[in-house]
This record gives C-alpha cells, sequence and structure tokens, in this order.
C-alpha cells in the first residue's frame, strides 16, 4: 500500500461518496427549473439515502467474495450513469429514480476502505485506514462547495456531469491500480453472504459496542451539520447559502487533522485515543453552545468537532478491521449500516429540537450525548472494546464465532 496508492484511495473514496451529497445545496433551483413542489423536490434526498442504504446492505458484503479490482470499477461505471442520468432527467421523477440508482450504487468508498485495510501492513493498517476513511469525510463535505460552485458556473445539470466525468477517470486509475488479489472466501452463496454480516452483529460483543460508538458520533456528525444551516441562515449571521457552504471547509479541516488517530491505533494507544476523542467532541458542543453567535468561536468548535468525531471514526474503523481479515468487507457493511441509522435519527433531532429550543436545545443533546459515549467508554474499554480477532479457518468454514466470557 504505497503513498500513492493510499492517496488514490483517499481521493477515490471521497469522490464516491460525495455524489451523495450534490443535490443538497441544490434543491431550490431544481423545483424552480422542474417546476416541482418544495416537498416533492426534498424527496430527492431520502431518496438518495435509501439507495445508498440498500447499496451498503446488498453490496458492499460482496467485497470479500468477489475480485475487487473488478467489482470496485464496475461499481463506478454503474454510478456514472446514475449522474448521467440525473443530468439529463427531463422530470422530477426520472431525477428521483436517478439519485436512488446513484445512492445504490456510489458504494465504492466503502469497498476501498476494508480493501485498504487488506493491503496495508498490519503496523500501517490504522495509519493507511484513517487517511482513506479521512477522504471519504472530506468527500461528504467538500461535495457541498463543489455542487454550489459549479452550479452556479454552469447550471445544476452540470454537476452531475462533471461528477460522472470525475467518477469515471477514478474507475479507470483504480482499474489498473488496484492489484489482482482474487476472492477472500469462496463457496459461499450470496444469501450466507448477508447472514454472516447478522451473525456478526449477533454474536460479537465487540462489534456491537463499536457500532453504538460509530452510529452516535454520525448521528452528532449530522445533528450538527443540520442544524449549524439553521443557526447561519438565522439572525445575527442571515448568511447565504454559498456562504454556509464554505464552513464546510474548517470541517474538512478538522477531519484530515483526524488522521493522526490512525498513527496512535498502530502504537497501540487506540482505548485511551478513544476516550480523548470523545473528550473533544464534549467540548465542541461547549465552545458551541457558549459562543453560538460569535463566529471566530463557532469556527474553532466546528475544527475541534470534526477532529473528534472522526478521530473516533477512524479508531472504530480500524478496531472492527482487527477481527477478521477475511470478513473486512461485511464488517464494514455492519458498522457503516448502524452509523446511517444514527445519521437518520440526527437529522430528524435536528430539525425537531432547532423547532423546539434553537441552537441551545441543540448543544444540550450534543451535551448529553457526548458524556453518555464517554461512560460507555469508561464501561467497555477493559472488555467489549478490546477485539479478539474472529479466525480466518472460522469464517470460511461458516461456524459462528462466540466471544468467551470477559472478551
Amino acid at each position: 500500500m504505497t503513498r500513492a496508492l493510499t492517496a488514490l484511495f483517499a481521493i477515490g473514496s471521497g469522490v464516491a461518496v460525495g455524489n451523495l451529497y450534490y443535490a443538497q445545496p441544490l434543491l431550490e433551483t431544481i423545483a424552480r427549473e422542474l417546476r416541482s413542489g418544495a416537498a416533492m423536490t426534498g424527496l430527492l434526498i431520502t431518496a438518495t439515502q435509501i439507495g445508498y442504504a440498500v447499496g451498503i446492505l446488498l453490496i458492499v458484503p460482496l467485497g470479500d467474495f468477489r475480485e475487487r479490482r473488478i467489482l470496485i470499477p464496475f461499481m463506478m461505471l454503474l454510478s456514472a450513469a446514475a449522474l448521467v442520468l440525473c443530468g439529463a432527467a427531463p422530470n422530477i421523477m426520472t431525477l428521483g429514480l436517478g439519485c436512488a440508482a446513484v445512492g445504490v450504487t456510489t458504494v465504492a468508498g466503502q469497498l476501498l476502505t476494508p480493501l485498504a485495510g487488506d493491503l496495508a501492513e498490519p503496523h500501517m493498517r490504522g495509519r493507511v485506514v484513517g487517511i482513506v476513511v479521512s477522504g471519504l469525510i472530506t468527500g461528504i463535505l467538500v461535495a457541498r462547495i463543489f455542487s454550489g460552485l459549479v452550479a452556479a458556473a454552469g447550471g445544476w445539470r452540470t454537476v452531475f456531469f462533471t461528477g460522472a466525468g470525475l467518477v469515471l477517470v477514478l474507475a479507470a486509475l483504480l482499474f489498473r491500480s488496484i492489484p489482482r488479489l482474487g476472492p477472500k472466501v469462496t463457496g459461499s452463496p450470496y444469501r450466507a453472504a448477508l447472514r454472516s454480516v447478522f451473525s456478526l452483529v449477533a454474536h460479537n460483543r465487540t462489534l456491537r459496542v463499536t457500532m453504538l460508538f460509530g452510529a452516535a458520533g454520525f448521528g452528532l456528525f449530522t445533528t450538527f451539520w443540520t442544524a449549524l444551516t439553521f443557526l447561519l441562515s438565522a439572525p445575527p449571521y442571515r448568511y447565504s447559502t454559498g456562504i454556509i457552504g464554505l464552513f464546510g471547509i474548517a470541517g474538512v479541516a478538522g477531519a484530515l487533522a483526524a488522521q493522526g488517530a490512525g498513527r496512535l491505533h498502530d502504537h497501540g494507544w487506540e482505548l485511551p485515543a478513544l476516550g480523548l476523542a470523545w473528550l473533544l467532541v464534549l467540548g465542541s458542543w461547549l465552545i458551541t453552545g457558549f459562543g453560538a453567535h460569535q463566529v471566530v468561536v463557532l469556527l474553532l468548535g466546528i475544527v475541534v468537532f470534526d477532529v473528534g468525531i472522526q478521530s473516533q471514526n477512524i479508531l472504530n474503523q480500524s478496531r472492527i478491521f482487527e477481527l477478521s481479515q477475511a470478513a473486512r468487507s461485511r464488517l464494514n457493511t455492519a458498522y457503516i449500516t448502524g452509523n446511517f441509522v444514527g445519521g437518520a435519527i440526527g437529522s430528524a433531532a435536528a430539525t425537531a429540537l432547532w423547532a423546539a429550543g434553537g441552537w441551545t436545545a441543540v448543544s444540550l443533546l450534543g451535551v448529553a450525548f457526548s458524556i453518555a459515549c464517554l461512560v460507555l467508554w469508561l464501561v467497555t474499554r477493559r472488555g467489549a472494546l478490546i477485539p479478539r480477532p474472529i479466525s480466518d479457518e472460522e469464517w470460511r468454514a461458516g461456524q459462528v464465532y462466540r466471544p468467551p466470557a470477559g472478551h
């Protein structure tokens, strides 16, 4: 796993996941051009997210059973076709179908992350996974900025066509660069592969606890960024959509700074680093809670928040990849599905709490969940958070892993 290949994986992951977020800043423009109501246009985001959940659940597990040098570029080709459909859509219904197809097919980032874990040397796995995951999160934040700037220059359809071009270029580069490894597990039917994801969750306590941390972290991530849009649109800021999008740069800085968490994992400091990450998240809610109307303090809080959230995310994925080399794609499926559930709840909570009590209510939720995660860390750091690797032989034989008492 060379530096160049690590960087390519990070960029590929970021561009892939960014496809999900192109439409968010464009809803008003799309509604006006396609003569659609706000409620119907808003369903484009819902269609994309539902499609993404389906893609994670049904396609990502195949990373353990298929040649990924073929699977990943193939999914990117399908994603590019779906983006072209979105850009050429004559009406809102066709655009909705295109957005759902983008969601289902744009899972390359979640296939690249476990592949990076497979290719990295054990003593560098945390650092490599950290870089790739940081690229993925950066793609989420940058996509909104990219979408707004390209739409301002060439219209909303150009955003999707440009995105399709980027995906095609990266598909070609990844096809040339990914080594031919062959399937990690052979002879397992597709249904059995999907069932094994649920067996993992049911019988591995380390995975379940890690999924709780991941769901809480991504839930707070969507809560924070959803409510931040409301905050910056209201007095005293009253910022335009373009300026609000630029606040994502502070989030990108935080995500890039969080790469160091992977190195801490490699040096054996993963458990104290996880506690520190949640202390940073708690501190960020206190900073933004008291300094919500001071832009410099707010920017500081955004950076601290993203360092904490993305650090714990990197540590979580590095931990679950230690459970089994043969099952990393399925482990990632379980983890990201949990994140998706947490993110959906977080978005809904942000909207409801903003209506009920504004930024103060949102901050109180953030403080409460951060403290709860710190308590969970204290309770599990000497037990459930210490993974016992599942042997490749157990997975290939289809056996269910049951951790012994105390692990």
